[in-house]
């Protein structure tokens, strides 16, 4: 093990010695982590002073996971990283607690309809009733920016129902008309949606709207990974953002079929726990997602992504790294 380490090393060190001589060419900055801290990894130093007294036991042998989890960790830190188009991106590993790629991860950027994601946990943090029905009106359409949608004032459903629509098919009404129906309001529900982001520790986040129209609603992918890690524990947010789809029967009017804004939750080769989409014309393309690639749970910010498939291609192009570098772990041998 410690030979494969020391190989792994020693390629970094040309690797490095390469970068410096190309950085004034690279853009954007793409951070990974440094030597040091892969050695603190694999070989922690102890304060003799201050260390505890112990007991010899008996060398324990290292285990095939152990193994597995080091060498994983290794390739990662070495291999080749995603080329990304989003301007925004961190790939965070939940498993070993750090980030895995860094792309402009401190930038404030618009966040778009992942604000929804914090409206959602501060509509559940309340407990109103899921069967309560609540009718649209003319508050809750966009009079920001004009957006459309089918969901015409006079329709009446449950906040379940519209809690469902807001997160798997952003649908900006019904998201207006959950915080229109808090406590308080609207305005109160953008308050405590504040002070939730500053309990989490997401202190260059700001909240204007529930929506996520408002520009103003801004945060940086290490917030939003923050923000999600808080929104797995919250199980129907699990559910309705996984939903692939949602039909709304309204009487005198036809099925109204209301579709997920993010297509990889159809696709049987993404395990996803989490997931939401965001757009407008300031924010670009954003997604944010929680999922398990080779058996690693890692949560994905992309932020300000231009094409319209862009962020789709960079989480595809993420999967494929992290499968590549598991499949070098499990083509390595053990000696």
């Amino acid at each position: 093990m410690k030979k494969i380490i020391v190989i792994l090393m020693s390629f970094c060190l040309s690797l490095s010695a390469f970068a410096d001589e190309a950085d004034a060419f690279a853009a954007p900055k793409t951070e990974l982590f440094s030597i040091p801290a892969i050695e603190a990894f694999f070989f922690p130093k102890v304060d003799n002073a201050v260390a505890p007294a112990v007991t010899t036991t008996p060398d324990v042998a290292v285990t095939p996971k152990q193994q597995d989890e080091e060498l994983t960790n290794a390739v990662f830190q070495f291999t080749s990283v995603p080329k990304l188009q989003s301007a925004i991106a961190l790939i965070y590993d939940e498993q070993g607690k750090r980030p895995l790629y860094t792309k402009n991860a401190e930038n404030i950027a618009p966040i778009a309809s992942i604000t929804k994601l914090m409206t959602a946990m501060v509509i559940l943090d309340a407990k109103l009733p899921m069967d309560e029905k609540i009718t649209i009106c003319n508050d809750d359409a966009d009079h920001r920016k004009g957006t459309r949608s089918r969901m015409r004032p006079g329709f009446t459903l449950t906040r379940g129902e519209l809690l469902k629509l807001a997160l798997m098919a952003s649908e900006n009404r019904a998201a207006a008309a959950l915080a229109r129906t808090y406590p308080g309001g609207v305005d109160a529900a953008v308050a405590r949606m504040n002070a939730k982001a500053q309990e989490l520790g997401m202190h260059s986040t700001r909240f204007f709207d529930p929506t996520g129209l408002n520009s103003n609603n801004v945060s940086t992918a290490q917030d939003l990974v923050l923000m999600v890690r808080a929104a797995q524990y919250y199980e129907p947010i699990h559910q309705f953002t996984t939903s692939t789809s949602h039909t709304v029967l309204y009487p005198k009017h036809r099925p109204l079929r209301f579709a997920n804004t993010n297509p990889l939750v159809k696709n049987a080769s993404w395990n996803i726990g989490i997931s939401k989409t965001g757009y407008i014309s300031e924010a670009g393309r954003c997604l944010v997602m929680k999922a398990t690639i080779s058996k690693r749970p890692v949560i994905i910010v992309l932020l300000d992504s231009w094409g319209k498939r862009t962020r789709v291609g960079d989480a595809n192009r993420i999967k494929k790294w992290m499968e590549s570098a598991s499949g070098r772990v499990a083509h390595s041998g053990r000696g």
